[in-house]
């Protein structure tokens, strides 16, 4: 869906031992550049925006020639007669429904029959299907606007919506024309029942509900951007299957094969789950905790037969009964500790749901206060004697709210008045700084001080900002610290700045009690784990995931055989999600596969979201395009005047691979037009536990590689190196999966949640790896084996580092063929 913006040198001959070099790949990164579309870090054959914020691609249609991409947040629009170089058109969008505050995701036909009777048969309407927001109530419907003049005017329908449910989580339909039943089919998600409604029309103003599907595969976010389509099977255009999409919250895009009918969606494969067989250690099924110490409050006298009092449905648990911390709700605590038992298997599979809360090195109880002199508690009706605001907070105070650690009944929220599009500061009276700390409680937006639009709390000295801190994304306060132990004896200020409108989010701060101190906060122990025990040590935990849905985790154990263990259940939450959910323990040889390791992804890294594909495209082609960004951090890329690109267009076909038919992606072939000069080639290099220079240096490149392991542990390509800063595109023996590495890439602190690791299961060919990488300005798209696993991640090196090197840890490996070009901008 759309979030609207309102919310939300010379190479050693060393260095290629072995490599038969045929040309040079140059090329030259220039001073920060401002021309418009050569910024620092501007993609230069991903499409993005003049400025501003890009969100899903939607309305994307083939006609006359041209492929259409649209994004109906702002109703921007391009064309491109390749899908490689874009050219951008002027668009005027509808009129919004009345009522309505937003436009969300949707898609678009060319109605060539002209059933909507909008258009002429000899001049067909481009009718465009997306979700209005209903200001207030946040409902969301289905709505429709028609164009006439291919995609440059756009008219509101005047008898919008055409689908209404009342609901506030109904959005972003896809249509297509179904032949054999001469119908219209709209998809469109109920995203918090994790389920796609299927509806058909025969004249795209009225709609009739046909099915639903889901919930199914993975669960874990909202389901968002739909879309439905038919490929034949390698390449047998008389076997075809159906695919459907779905975007998971921030985790990625699912798909399911199976048929359709017109009407109802079948996917292919068994229906449930089952985990591999083995020992019982636990089920619980005696409906008693024999054998268990429980202390505290929280699990009750027994297992619990399904939801306590007061607690949202449970589910996925097996047999009759669960171990659940509900009891007395969140705010009651306890352990749960088995017998000891002896580890024989290699595995411990077990089910786990509830809080997401892991244990926190260094925590103490929860409720701690750190000693010191209170600088404010907002509990009065204002934020304080001398006490000044700016902006939206002029003459407003604290609210009585009930965060999760909060201490007392209000605390300084700046979502109000305004909510997330308020700004302002609002800054402490000067004291002097006579203790080495100020501790204070935060949450809210992840906007780090220095990054563009900030959601921070600053201390202020000689009135420059010398500490800040910021929100973690949630809504959770958490203890943290300003360290003023350089200041001591100067006048201060503590300075809370809400300079974000939120979009993409958490566009606001909250604030609870700041405290000059002689330490630094430590963090309240509110973890709801299950761990296991080995000596009286922790050495494996696991956590839910925010969720009543018990998922399987699977841990390592074989280390351990022979050795006593014990199971510990924890719940020292008091707050939101201050429960643990457990079940099934079972000892086994082979792992439990938790509901993300068994959905099929079309990509897997950490930069692939709402991607659709285009209707009417030419000769039956399926081509694919994405959101490239995680709203984990969409909103703090330190990218400037634009924010986001989409993915390079991908030409999507079925292929059966290991006996099961499956999503193969390839970049569209237009990618070649923009080779620069002659490739270089370098082959049969040799590399071991080192990282080995090599021929090639760009900061767009288009990478062909074949590598060979040998006894390494990782082996494969670094990209964007130098300076330091390198990307891994690499492949793990050990877990026998492919990665894109970008903890070192370059700027990776602009949000805690960006350095990572992405990491997708695949099996090597007779020891090979096949890579083609796409390397742009502020991105990598990795398609490894022809496509059967692709990943896609932002990074952002600085502009002279655009080298390439072979690496290998643990042992030796071979980079047997490479081959590489720069690519030209597409921007001129």
């Amino acid at each position: 869906m759309f979030r609207p913006l309102q919310r939300f040198g010379a190479i050693a001959a060393a260095a290629v031992t072995g490599a038969l070099v045929l040309a040079s790949v140059t090329a030259t990164a220039s001073e920060a550049d401002t021309r418009q579309y050569h910024e620092t870090y501007r993609p230069q054959f991903h499409y993005s925006l003049p400025s501003g914020w890009i969100g899903d691609p939607n309305g994307l249609v083939h006609e006359d020639g041209l492929w259409y991409l649209f994004s109906y947040g702002t109703w921007e629009g391009a064309v491109s007669k390749d899908l490689v170089h874009w050219q951008k058109i002027p668009v005027r969008g509808p009129e919004p429904d009345p009522g309505s505050s937003a436009f969300y995701s949707g898609g678009a036909v060319v109605d060539t029959g002209n059933t909507s009777g909008l258009g002429t048969k000899r001049h067909p309407a481009m009718v465009a299907f997306y979700t209005s927001v209903q200001a207030g109530t946040g409902i969301q419907t289905q709505s429709m606007a028609y164009s006439t003049d291919h995609g440059r005017t756009w008219t509101r329908y005047a008898g919008n919506p055409v689908l209404d449910l009342h609901s506030t989580n109904f959005r972003d339909p896809k249509v297509f024309w179904y032949a054999p039943k001469k119908q219209w089919v709209m998809a469109v998600t109920l995203s918090d029942q994790y389920k796609i409604a299927f509806y058909t029309s025969k004249d795209l103003r009225s709609w009739t509900h046909a099915s639903d599907f889901g919930p199914h595969g993975a669960t874990s976010g909202v389901w968002e951007m739909p879309d439905l389509y038919s490929l034949p099977v390698d390449g047998d255009r008389r076997r075809t299957k159906w695919v459907l999409t779905v975007s998971v919250g921030s985790t990625g895009v699912q798909y399911f094969t199976g048929q359709f009918d017109g009407t109802s969606f079948t996917p292919d494969g068994p229906a449930t789950y089952t985990a591999p067989r083995g020992t019982d250690v636990a089920d619980f099924e005696s409906g008693t905790y024999a054998g268990w110490t429980a202390t505290g409050s929280a699990f009750g006298t027994g297992p619990a037969a399904g939801a306590l009092p007061d607690q949202q449905d449970v589910s996925g648990y097996q047999g009759r009964y669960l171990v659940d911390s509900f009891a007395g709700g969140d705010a009651s605590t306890g352990t749960l500790t088995s017998a000891p038992f002896t580890v024989r298997g290699k595995r411990l599979n077990f089910l786990v749901g509830g809080g997401d809360s892991p244990a926190v090195p260094g925590a103490v109880p929860a409720g701690t206060v750190p000693e010191g002199t209170v600088l404010a508690d907002f509990a009065g009706p204002t934020y304080g004697t001398g006490w000044t605001a700016t902006g939206a907070f002029v003459g407003a105070g604290p609210t009585q709210e009930s965060l999760p650690n909060q201490i007392g009944s209000s605390v300084l929220d700046t979502f109000t008045p305004a909510g997330d599009t308020g700004t302002g500061t609002i800054t402490s009276p000067t004291f002097t700084i006579t203790k080495p700390y100020v501790d204070l409680q935060v949450a809210g937006g992840d906007h780090p001080w220095g990054q563009p639009h900030p959601t921070a709390v600053n201390l202020v000295v000689g009135g420059k900002v010398v500490q800040s801190v910021t929100g973690d994304g949630t809504g959770t306060l958490r203890w943290a610290s300003l360290d003023a132990s350089a200041y001591r004896g100067e006048d201060a200020q503590v300075q809370i700045v809400d300079d974000n409108d939120g979009t993409g989010g958490w566009g606001h701060l909250m604030v609870g009690q700041i405290i000059a101190a002689d330490h630094e906060a430590a963090p309240w122990d509110t973890q709801t784990t299950v761990n296991l025990l080995v000596g009286g040590k922790v050495v494996r935990s696991a956590t839910g995931s925010n969720s009543e849905v018990l998922d399987w985790t699977s841990w390592d154990i074989a280390e351990f055989r022979g050795e006593d263990a014990q199971i510990q259940i924890v719940d020292r939450g008091t707050g939101g999600w201050g429960h643990i959910l457990a079940d099934a323990f079972t000892q086994s040889d082979a792992p439990a596969l938790n509901q993300y390791e068994r959905a099929d992804w079309l990509d897997h890294g950490e930069d692939f979201y709402a991607e659709n594909t285009w209707e009417n495209a030419p000769g039956g082609q399926r081509i694919a395009i994405a959101w490239m960004n995680n709203w984990a951090y969409a909103s703090n890329v330190p990218t400037t005047p634009w924010q986001g690109a989409e993915t390079f267009p991908r030409s999507l076909s079925l292929r059966t691979i290991d006996g099961k038919v499956r999503i193969v992606e390839q970049p569209v072939d237009g990618i070649d037009r923009l080779h620069s000069g002659r490739p270089v080639r370098a082959r049969n290099v040799p590399v071991a536990n080192t990282t080995t220079v090599l021929p090639v240096r760009g900061e767009t490149l288009d990478l062909r590689a074949h590598l060979t392991r040998g006894s390494a542990k990782t082996f494969g390509l670094a990209v964007r190196t130098g300076a330091g800063q390198s990307t891994q595109v690499g492949y793990d023996t050990t877990t026998g999966k492919v990665f894109i590495d970008r903890t070192h890439s370059g700027n990776v602190g602009f949000s805690s949640a960006f350095p990572s690791r992405s990491e997708a299961p695949l099996p090597l060919t007779r020891g090979g790896l096949d890579l083609r990488i796409l390397v742009d300005a502020s991105s990598i798209e990795v398609f490894a084996d022809d496509g059967q696993v692709v990943l896609t991640d932002q990074v952002f090196p600085d502009p002279t580092s655009t080298g390439v090197s072979a690496f290998a840890t643990g042992g030796t490996a071979r980079v047997d063929d490479l081959t590489a070009w720069t690519l030209r901008s597409i921007w001129g």
